[in-house]
């Protein structure tokens, strides 16, 4: 990802959000941008998820602000409705100076989509690498003795706690989160998750699990379903003449994707049909 944010990076992020929406959110893969290779098929009531590399995709959508429009990277629409629901994906290797600063165009761009989509459910998801300072002042997670990482790359202390800056954001991401009717302030995500990503040699790209702390709102475990939730609650139990149109799918046991693809690896469990 670079100092801040870097697109070559940043991407698998967006393709693992866009299939997570479908596989587990149940949202039609061809309402969601960047398209995810997936097709479904409708066969005596049954939904029938399968893989299609040919319809993959890896545009954003562009979406009418408030104030200007924006690209944003994972977005799901409905035709003759608009964006329902939007995830931004942000991530930061180092410079934790920086991360208060990122706040301000944080708040801009939900308040801008806000503006025109009052009802747009919209999440936030930071990730950061766990970068620890040892006593040795080696990277974690490097072989090389001696290396020091720069004080301004530091996130979590010897003892494993987070440094300063990281608490501050932390704290400012709390107070952007929840945000669960459209008359509520526009400035704040219905969601926000903030990862931190462990930089340990054995456990490196795995999630950090000991920050944020567990009373946390802003922790990754809540983040998904409390977008499903707002989304549910607004698009189809508060619209119930839209719903057949809004409700989301369950995909069919039967499924080519399920019955021949490798999804055990997933950290996430499938939307099925009874």
């Amino acid at each position: 990802m670079g100092r801040t944010q870097s697109q070559r990076h940043i991407k698998p992020l967006h393709w693992y959000v866009a299939c997570r929406l479908v596989l587990e959110g149940g949202i039609d893969p061809s309402n969601i941008l960047p398209h995810p290779p997936f097709s479904f098929t409708s066969k005596n009531s049954r939904r029938l998820l399968a893989v299609d590399e040919r319809l993959a995709t890896g545009s954003e959508a562009t979406v009418l602000g408030g104030l200007k429009t924006k690209d944003v990277d994972v977005v799901a629409s409905i035709d003759g409705i608009g964006p329902v629901l939007a995830i931004s994906c942000k991530g930061m290797t180092g410079a934790t100076r920086n991360l208060v600063n990122r706040l301000e165009e944080t708040i801009g761009e939900c308040t801008n989509l806000h503006i025109t989509y009052p009802a747009l459910v919209f999440g936030y998801l930071f990730v950061i690498r766990a970068n620890q300072v040892l006593a040795d002042r080696t990277v974690t997670g490097k072989t090389t003795p001696g290396r020091a990482i720069a004080r301004n790359d530091v996130v979590l202390d010897e003892e494993g706690e987070p440094v300063e800056p990281v608490e501050r954001f932390h704290s400012a991401l709390c107070s952007l989160s929840g945000r669960q009717g459209i008359r509520d302030e526009l400035s704040k995500y219905e969601a926000v998750a903030l990862a931190l990503v462990s930089m340990e040699q054995e456990s490196i790209g795995d999630l950090y699990e000991a920050y944020p702390p567990e009373e946390s709102p802003v922790r990754l475990e809540d983040f998904f379903a409390t977008l499903y939730r707002r989304y549910d609650e607004r698009f189809v139990v508060g619209a119930p003449r839209l719903k057949h149109r809004t409700r989301r799918l369950e995909w069919s046991p039967e499924s080519p994707l399920l019955r021949d693809g490798n999804l055990a690896d997933l950290d996430y469990e499938v939307r099925l049909s009874p």
